[in-house]
């Protein structure tokens, strides 16, 4: 048996994957798609790269594997590729539905979903909102600030579909997970910036598990595990250590079901799946090629802090393209402002940083020639856009010795919130580990400190007349309320005088893309004249439609919310049938 002969692996997709230019990587990107994605080569420009058959290098054809070399056949009815956010609800909903279900994934072990979930109209959320007398969400408006936020790059009836199945979807992980006292499900009860003058509104629409007294002190036990077991007791299998290389269809185009390898071994397997395959694979965060083709422009912003993120290889995504599928016209991320890197440093092109918590908090922000340039309050990634527009992409947070008081006035939402919820919910992090954060920062040479804004200048490496110019600017808004030059909320706006100040070098810590392979409100991808690949659902960040542009990240948990509601209605179609 050959182990060379799909070609599909993780290493050799990386070990390809070479640095181009930005300008050639995009106009590979905008060259036109068709069925599984493919381009007319002699339509492409010149310094398109492109593959056999015309199809994009990052995608190229789908791999021929021998049956002599495929050793090992499994027959299931319902078989979920990746046993995570949307894979782990696709298991347990096609099991309750009463299908033979096979979860196969490419890491050894269960992994932790995403713990924070997006929904609206919860039990928790209700109950939570009647009691501090807080506005209850409307659906429609809520639907329409999605579709602002993408342009209205996506499908309609996606985020709908979202925001009436996700309260449901909630309460049924919540039972699942408080089943047996080890876990509990909070919901994150802050409107946030209602009332206070903010430009973006924030949704409380944000959910997440926590350890009880029960499980606290037990490693082993996380809500993955908790999930698994679940699924495991409605009778789901699990197999980890097997990859997809890709799907297989019958005449007439349906998937009937997957080649995939062992990891360690490297055998070929087939898995025969009657009644239908949910990838729930991730995106591409970690295929550069697809990075460079997709979204240079996030690709220039990265920071990689070493062992965050995690994110795949668009498996997944090049498997449904084969099939059939299309994938979103515009390449989409989540991205965070929360990883820096040295004085002597920038974004992009390979640096390698550090995980910066704390870059989220709306402080007074410069470029590298020492001049504020935005309002620094908004969405994650909108400060990160902002920042591509200055120069190398790259920019500083200052802030001073007053911090902890002026983080709680900044009444940050999400999971950068570092005070408790107004419901009293726990914050992911608390502002009393940011000193300790802060120092191990400062010790390996990434923040900076000093009693004076001209030293700090200096320390960051950026000119120190602009610095301080900027800086007495900022203070004298603050002072009289009104920011007149970008409009920051009054409430966020609050003055620097306090020594000793902070000082990092700043871009952007990638979570995920969140572009996919379009599909339809019965979670088939779609071709491009809109008929279904039947057989083949997807959820999660290999599923497009939804995000596009910009991340929405003041809905709290938005994209997870959105991978467990598909997961969980993919799992019963593939079971059931029904809509």
């Amino acid at each position: 048996m050959s182990n060379e002969r799909s070609g599909l692996s993780r290493r050799s997709f990386l070990k390809g994957a070479g640095i181009t230019a930005l300008g050639a990587a995009a106009a590979g990107a905008l060259v036109g798609c068709g069925n599984g994605y493919a381009v007319d080569a002699a339509a492409a420009p010149a310094n398109a790269r492109v593959g056999e058959a015309g199809t994009p290098s990052w995608l190229g054809l789908a791999p021929e594997v021998p049956e002599a070399d495929i050793v090992e056949t499994l027959d299931v009815e319902v078989l979920v590729v990746g046993c995570r956010t949307g894979g782990l609800p696709a298991i347990i909903s096609a099991a309750e539905n009463g299908a033979r279900v096979l979860g196969i994934d490419r890491v050894s072990k269960v992994a932790n979903p995403r713990e924070d979930i997006g929904a609206i109209d919860s039990a928790l959320q209700k109950a939570s909102f009647a009691e501090y007398s807080q506005f209850e969400i409307d659906k429609m408006e809520a639907v329409e600030d999605i579709v602002r936020y993408a342009n209205g790059f996506i499908n309609y009836d996606l985020v709908k579909l979202w925001a009436n199945e996700s309260g449901p979807m909630l309460d049924w992980i919540t039972g699942i997970v408080e089943r047996d006292g080890r876990m509990v499900m909070n919901f994150e009860g802050s409107i946030g910036t209602t009332g206070q003058g903010a430009r973006d509104k924030a949704w409380a629409t944000g959910h997440s598990p926590a350890k009880t007294a029960l499980s606290k002190d037990d490693k082993s036990f996380s809500f993955g595990v908790s999930l698994m077991e679940y699924a495991q007791e409605k009778g789901a299998e699990f197999r980890w250590n097997t990859e997809l290389v890709k799907c297989e269809q019958d005449g007439s185009g349906r998937v009937t079901g997957v080649i995939a390898r062992d990891v360690n071994d490297r055998h070929y397997l087939r898995i025969n799946a009657s009644k239908g395959v949910i990838l729930s694979t991730g995106g591409y965060g970690n295929n550069l090629e697809m990075m460079e083709a997709r979204q240079p422009w996030n690709q220039a912003l990265r920071i990689a802090a070493p062992g965050k993120g995690g994110n795949p290889t668009g498996d997944g995504i090049k498997a449904a393209l084969w099939a059939g599928g299309q994938m979103d016209p515009l390449g989409a991320a989540c991205t965070f402002n929360r990883a820096c890197c040295k004085p002597d440093q920038t974004a992009g092109n390979g640096t390698v940083g550090e995980w910066f918590w704390f870059g989220e908090q709306p402080f007074m922000k410069v470029n590298l020639n020492g001049n504020r340039f935005c309002n620094e309050s908004g969405p994650y990634d909108y400060m990160l856009h902002s920042a591509y527009m200055q120069p190398h992409h790259t920019y500083c947070d200052i802030w001073d010795a007053n911090y902890a008081e002026q983080v709680r006035q900044m009444n940050e939402v999400g999971c950068c919130r570092l005070y408790p919820f107004d419901n009293g919910a726990p914050s992911n992090r608390t502002i009393e580990s940011m000193a300790s954060e802060f120092e191990k920062l400062i010790e390996a040479g990434y923040i900076q400190q000093a009693d004076t804004m001209e030293e700090l200048a200096e320390k960051l490496n950026i000119p120190v007349e602009n610095t301080v110019k900027s800086w007495q600017r900022y203070n004298h808004l603050a002072e009289q309320g009104r920011d007149e030059d970008y409009n920051k909320e009054a409430y966020r706006l609050m003055k620097l005088d306090t020594p000793p100040f902070y000082g990092v070098r700043t871009g952007a810590w990638f979570l995920a893309t969140l572009d996919g392979v379009m599909i339809d409100t019965d979670m088939h991808p779609v071709r491009e004249d809109g008929t279904p690949v039947e057989g083949l659902y997807l959820t999660g960040d290999c599923s497009g439609g939804f995000f596009s542009v910009s991340y929405p990240n003041l809905f709290t948990g938005l994209a997870c919310g959105r991978t467990m509601t598909f997961g969980r209605r993919a799992g019963m179609l593939a079971a059931t049938g029904q809509a």
